[in-house]
């Protein structure tokens, strides 16, 4: 997920201006824009809060999966979320905020680490719930 994100951004940035904008189909454009926020643009311009919260972050993250790590489908979202986290940071640290590329009509601006982040938190929630049914019906 981390190499599909950094290629995916890596061409944008090549494309595309700062600030530019290209119609893809109906409503959806292709971006080049920075946030220096956390989702959704919340934190903007708060560099250590950020760096506090995606530390915490994945700290807890890392020792969920440790003390779960036999639990049936635990990787797959841990290595969705892992991967998309390291995303963003590597943007993070290289220029100081996230290349976002891709703009949906009424939603911000996100990326591939974005999507990741997103769908992996909706599969640990699924395989919580399948453990939790398990070990309630055994």
């Amino acid at each position: 997920m981390l190499a599909a994100d950094q290629i995916v951004k890596a061409l944008v940035v090549a494309a595309l201006e700062r600030g530019e904008e290209r119609q893809i189909v109906a409503g959806i454009k292709l971006v080049n824009t920075r946030n220096s926020g956390i989702a959704f643009g919340q934190l903007q311009d708060a560099g250590a809060i950020v760096a506090v919260v995606i530390a915490i972050a994945v700290c807890a993250l890392l020792a969920y999966f440790a003390r779960h790590a036999q639990q049936p489908l635990m990787w797959l979202p841990t290595g969705m979320l892992l991967g998309g986290a390291l995303g963003n940071i590597v943007d993070r640290v290289r220029e100081g905020a996230v290349v976002d590329f891709l703009k949906l009509p009424h939603w911000p601006a996100f990326n591939v680490a974005d999507a990741s982040i997103t769908v992996g938190v909706v599969i640990l929630l699924v395989v919580i719930e399948r453990g939790d049914r398990a070990r309630a019906s055994a």
